[in-house]
């Protein structure tokens, strides 16, 4: 697994090691943005500090592996106007440098993910997976690059490949304490610090936002059963609430009254988000999301015992 110290990638270590019939999970990280605490008490998890960057230290990871597992990425909207080539070289360079790296190696399944950004501003509602990319930022652009090199490849070398294209994940072990956190952790952290929710816009903007367990769960089983697509899938299901309504559920849950702090916009933020889930009920159909409440609710204990 590729960005396996992240917070996606820690808490789906944490699914994958209680998986029947799997005897190890390789962890391959740089720590840009992840965390090797994150992995602390894991058993079962083998750890290589280094880059995708590095086709030398992937061909110690890959070999072997029955599925690889690609989330490592350079994250951030934001981060991505400051720094479009960086963004291009992780994102896409290093999505290519795992690619062929399983090429190498025999062609095991690879799971790679993408990002609801790539709709960008196309406007219709819900997002299908045949709907036009519209990406607009550096960051969007990177993954649907990233995306069409798993699928292309796929096709091309004739090896089982899944895009899974992620919408707002939230959970456990997501930071909030650097300057691209995402919106849940920022607005968690915040209320109970007693700080204002720091608000970009008028707060009416939409996102589906989809709990990491249920995220973990699905990548597991598509592991597990080594599921393919020849096209992009969404990973979320359509619970689509504007982040006004998403304060409303963190006062509700805590029980208390929040201050908001509106500012101008993010540049290359989309105003709309929600996804189509039929693609991916179709290739799971047993799977069970778990409830946003619940989820802001394990949220919420996990960031008051990490305080």
């Amino acid at each position: 697994m590729t960005g396996g110290a992240g917070f996606i990638g820690a808490n789906l270590c944490r699914t994958l090691v209680d998986e029947p019939g799997v005897d190890e999970v390789v962890v391959l990280d740089d720590l840009s943005t992840g965390l090797r605490a994150n992995l602390v008490g894991i058993d079962g998890v083998v750890f290589f500090e280094g880059s995708i960057l590095d086709p030398e230290v992937l061909d110690e990871v890959v070999p072997g592996a029955s599925s690889v597992v690609h989330l490592a990425a350079r994250p951030s909207v934001p981060r991505s106007l400051l720094d479009p080539l960086a963004t291009h070289d992780v994102n896409a360079t290093g999505t290519m440098h795992v690619l062929e790296a399983a090429r190498r190696h025999g062609g095991p399944q690879v799971i790679v993910a993408s990002s609801s950004s790539v709709y960008g501003a196309n406007p219709t509602l819900p997002k299908r997976e045949d709907m036009v990319a519209m990406p607009v930022s550096p960051y969007a652009a990177s993954k649907l690059a990233a995306e069409s090199y798993a699928l292309a490849h796929g096709h091309s070398f004739g090896f089982p490949v899944l895009a899974f294209r992620f919408f707002n994940v939230f959970g456990p072990l997501q930071s909030a304490d650097h300057a691209y956190a995402a919106v849940v952790p920022t607005f968690v952290a915040a209320a109970l610090q007693g700080d204002p929710l720091p608000v970009h816009g008028d707060g009416r903007q939409t996102r589906d936002f989809t709990y990491v367990g249920t995220v973990a769960a699905v990548i597991a089983d598509a592991a597990r059963r080594s599921v393919t697509s020849p096209n992009p899938v969404n990973l979320a299901f359509g619970t689509r609430i504007s982040l006004l309504e998403l304060i409303q559920r963190i006062e509700s849950l805590l029980g208390i009254e929040l201050e908001r702090r509106h500012s101008d916009p993010r540049l290359g933020d989309v105003r709309d988000s929600q996804a189509d889930q039929a693609v991916l009920r179709s290739l799971f159909p047993h799977v069970q999301p778990v409830a946003l409440d619940d989820g802001l609710r394990a949220t919420i204990d996990w960031f008051t015992r990490s305080s």
